[in-house]
């Protein structure tokens, strides 16, 4: 019998019990941890919620305490208010000390072998070097980094969403590309794992031989695991599933919407709550369309399907979106994306799954959105055939599982068991 990769899976933020970046940590650290012999280290914050989930602490993961500077750090990102370019950049501050800790109680077990490979999962910014890199490549031991994501810019035509977003610091994003061991992290990586293209192209080119693009989000089929009906009549039903902040395109759907919402030929849930709340519920207060929107607020992560699993269309029109896992989780219920052409959800969605409509100023998204809901509200017979390949790639190449079993095929390649540099979205081109 062949025996498992023995894995170092370094993830500061992994939480079961939370969403966003702590959530993809989690769930492919647990992924991998079904398919290899594999040890979490993550930060004392998780520990609890890693417990709860039926880990033993000692065995199975590692907590390691950096409270000490990581809480003020924190605490001052969410006073000081700097968006989110500014509130990564305040993490990646603190990241360092995480890694130093993580060394001074792995270091030994690393050059003496007793991994295979160290992989780094989270952070996923690519601001956020790491020294263990260029130890393990002296070590003679493969250091895996990713998925990266990140590097998706402003949209020209955006800038007061921008403002509004209070992202000043994405005015001088580049600069991290000068903090000290962003070189030495590339170099002595065995494989770099980007999220998205947008991030493959912020890596030198000459790093780009051992540049694997993988998305870095996935779905549980355990918790997705019902099928929306399709039944291509209209009234069409839509969802709206994210946080309303000015990125997310909640008050162009509801513009572009507008016409089918009032006379009937559509419906909208909306799921998430957010800074422009109050805004959107004005806009569709004077838009004179509130008997066919429903605001349902922030609602349990785990019961979002029950929503969305009566929907027809997720209709996701974020303009900065970076991975997009609402738009896989919707994928997989067979309901059919509406999204814009850029970032993360734009390579998720291929064509015969959903819809895209290019990126352009405010005024041009808001127009081709519109058009595409009236073409589909004409022939709503075409869902049902979207819905199921929808499902079926979802279901097929990105599930937690799935996303094991790719990365592990990049283990194989940095050991030198493939000959070949894996390539997962090859296979993934067609449904």
């Amino acid at each position: 019998m062949e025996r498992k990769h023995r894995v170092l899976v370094i993830a500061e933020a992994a939480n079961p019990e939370w969403t966003s970046v702590p959530l993809v940590g989690w769930s492919l650290a647990s992924a991998l941890r079904d398919a290899v012999d594999a040890h979490l280290v993550t930060q004392v914050r998780n520990r609890d919620a890693i417990v709860r989930a039926g880990w033993e602490e000692g065995i199975d993961f590692t907590a390691i305490d950096t409270e000490a500077l990581a809480r003020p750090m924190y605490a001052l990102s969410e006073k000081i208010k700097l968006g989110w370019s500014g509130t990564t950049a305040i993490a990646a501050v603190t990241y360092p000390y995480f890694e130093r800790l993580v060394w001074q109680k792995f270091g030994q077990d690393i050059m003496a072998g007793k991994y295979d490979v160290v992989h780094r999962v989270t952070p996923l910014s690519q601001s956020a070097n790491s020294s263990l890199a260029p130890k393990c490549a002296k070590a003679g031991v493969p250091f895996v980094v990713g998925p990266l994501n990140g590097g998706v810019p402003w949209p020209k035509g955006f800038q007061r969403e921008r403002r509004r977003e209070r992202d000043w610091l994405s005015y001088i994003r580049w600069t991290y590309r000068l903090v000290p061991g962003r070189r030495a992290m590339l170099k002595s990586a065995s494989a770099i794992i980007t999220g998205s293209q947008s991030t493959l192209r912020e890596i030198p080119t000459t790093h780009h031989h051992k540049c694997v693009h993988l998305p870095e989000n996935a779905i549980d089929p355990a918790r997705f695991n019902q099928t929306a009906e399709q039944p291509g009549t209209l009234p069409l039903r839509a969802c709206f599933i994210a946080r309303m902040d000015p990125c997310k395109g909640t008050d162009m759907l509801v513009e572009a919407a507008a016409p089918l919402l009032k006379d009937g030929r559509m419906t909208l849930d909306m799921i998430g709550d957010g800074p422009m709340m109050p805004e959107v519920r004005a806009l569709v207060d004077r838009l004179g369309v509130a008997d066919a929107v429903t605001f349902h607020g922030w609602i349990d992560h785990k019961t979002v399907q029950d929503i969305a699993a009566k929907a027809h269309l997720l209709t996701f029109p974020s303009i900065r979106e970076f991975g997009g896992g609402v738009v896989l989780e919707a994928m997989a219920l067979g309901v059919v994306p509406v999204v814009v052409d850029y970032g993360g959800p734009g390579e998720l969605v291929i064509p015969g799954t959903g819809f895209k409509v290019a990126i352009d100023d405010r005024p041009v998204v808001i127009a081709a959105l519109q058009n595409q809901l009236e073409a589909i509200a004409a022939d709503p017979t075409v869902l049902p055939k979207l819905g199921q390949a929808a499902q079926d790639r979802a279901l097929t190449h990105f599930t937690w599982p799935a996303k094991a079993k790719q990365i592990i095929e990049v283990y194989d390649w940095v050991q030198g068991h493939r000959k070949n540099k894996p390539d997962p979205l090859a296979a993934r081109e067609s449904v």
